[in-house]
């Protein structure tokens, strides 16, 4: 090899380690590794949502005021499983804003359904109702890792399109816009509800945590009368 031609490959190497530099790689990778976590969040809402039919036939002999919070949730449900965010909408903070609300007007009915359902002895003798509980309580709990997991992948992204040298890449080649994290319009949705399962407790909402906060939120009880 002449010293014209190794002058020619080390260009090209050089060349390509700049161009690496520059986000050329990295950008799109960090894109798709979020766009990959918002899939998680997705799929843990929607595991969320086919619960509730289970959960209205177990409700079938509960109060009338029960009725009423049930179809509330029901129709909470049709809003939140109508609403779709793409990964190419996740640049939108509005259309992020919209999914977030239809999901925390789900979640807050869910919520009252079954705080109300726990004053009801009978109900909670029923093994099908425990077990929804239960597993409606864990779906909460799997969706708000979902969310921490997706809104560390955007934090990530975000920074990397926003410093240097991979702002280069990102704005004149990929033309890179920051993504839109998870964050709850109501504070403390995010969390998942505690109930107090004591005999003489009444079940109400745990006070809300960091959505970052991995210890679950201490169950709060109410006096009955």
């Amino acid at each position: 090899m002449n010293i014209r031609s190794f002058g020619r490959y080390a260009i090209v190497a050089l060349a390509s380690l700049g161009l690496a530099a520059c986000g050329i790689n990295s950008v799109p990778t960090k894109e798709e590794a979020a766009k990959a976590k918002w899939a998680d969040v997705q799929a843990a809402f929607q595991e969320r949502a086919n619960l509730v039919p289970n959960l209205a036939e177990v409700a079938k002999g509960a109060a009338e005021q029960e009725k009423a919070i049930l179809t509330g949730v029901v129709e909470a449900r049709a809003k939140a499983t109508s609403i779709q965010l793409s990964a190419d909408d996740l640049n939108d903070p509005a259309k992020m804003a919209q999914f977030q609300q239809a999901q925390e007007q789900l979640g807050a009915g869910l919520g009252r359904l079954l705080a109300n359902f726990e004053r009801y002895p009978d109900l909670k003798s029923i093994a099908n109702y425990q077990m929804l509980q239960s597993q409606l309580e864990g779906q909460e709990n799997r969706i708000r890792i979902a969310i921490r997991d997706y809104n560390e992948a955007v934090r990530d992204y975000n920074t990397t399109i926003r410093t240097f040298p991979d702002i280069i890449g990102a704005k004149i080649i990929h033309g890179a816009k920051p993504m839109v994290p998870y964050e709850a319009v109501t504070p403390g949705a995010e969390v998942a509800p505690t109930l107090d399962m004591t005999p003489n407790g009444s079940a109400t909402a745990a006070p809300a945590t960091g959505a970052n906060d991995n210890t679950p939120a201490p169950a709060a009880t109410a006096a009955t009368n």
